[in-house]
């Protein structure tokens, strides 16, 4: 090898060092412009249903607050559902995203396709359901969805609290106790499960036992953390957690705080 054709080697590997360097640095500086051009570039080169799944379940998680954009993640998983219309739990994601975004009549629609594929295979589709059901005022609907689900998971307070607030929904103020004490049996020191629990205790009119829970919701609920929020809002803008929890004690403050009246109304000790 002559001196000339070294020296051209050596230019060459500067070349792709220096190429590198600058990938890395436009990475760390720019992280979200870079994985979202290398995500695009991938895809074009490569595409399949789960590695537009993979895309769409990076920018749809509450774990990752640099990474969330449901919009993105709506396109992979549309992607996705265009490549393999039986891929696992694609309808369901877009179920939850246009949930998210407000839109229940699509949000049912992607839901029913998931089920209607999938079944009993993926009960958190009718936890999910369950959900927009609720939110779309189908109470009895929402009822038997989310009684379904926790027929075929292992109990989860979620699913519980969920249930008992689709029955309050509907006044059926003494089954929403009855779920409520099956749930603080299993988790007693659930701020949300204590706040349902008084609100259903007060609809049932025992107020005394009421007021126990909801002092005990507003204790819980100044110890949850921005994870355990996002743990029980999987999906959610990360963005919004510190709003979340400020909610969460607003609300099991007024439940406290109506009880107090309805006892001092009704001369309860």
């Amino acid at each position: 090898m002559t001196e000339d054709m070294r020296g051209v080697r050596y230019t060459r590997i500067q070349i792709i060092a220096a190429v590198a360097a600058i990938v890395i640095l436009l990475a760390l500086v720019f992280p979200r412009p870079v994985r979202n051009a290398y995500e695009h570039t991938a895809f074009m080169i490569a595409p399949s249903a789960a590695r537009a799944a993979e895309y769409g379940k990076y920018h749809f998680s509450s774990v990752r607050p640099s990474a969330y954009d449901i919009t993105r993640a709506q396109y992979f998983y549309e992607k996705a559902a265009t490549l393999d219309a039986e891929y696992p739990y694609v309808y369901h994601q877009l179920a939850r995203i246009e949930f998210l975004k407000g839109n229940f009549n699509t949000a049912i629609f992607y839901i029913n396709k998931q089920i209607e594929l999938h079944g009993d295979t993926a009960p958190n589709s009718f936890y999910v359901r369950g959900l927009i059901e609720g939110y779309m005022g189908r109470y009895t609907e929402a009822a038997e969805d989310y009684k379904h689900y926790l027929s075929l998971v292992p109990p989860n307070w979620a699913g519980i609290n969920d249930y008992a607030w689709v029955l309050l929904k509907a006044d059926r103020f003494k089954d929403a106790v009855l779920e409520t004490d099956k749930g603080l049996a299993l988790f007693p020191d659930n701020p949300w499960l204590l706040n349902s629990s008084a609100i259903a205790l007060y609809e049932t009119g025992d107020l005394a036992k009421a007021k126990l829970r909801a002092e005990a919701a507003v204790s819980a609920s100044l110890k949850v953390t921005e994870r355990e929020w996002l743990t029980a809002y999987p999906g959610n803008d990360p963005r919004v957690a510190r709003d979340g929890i400020a909610t969460l004690r607003k609300s099991t403050q007024d439940n406290m705080h109506m009880i107090e009246e309805a006892i001092a109304s009704n001369g309860v000790q």
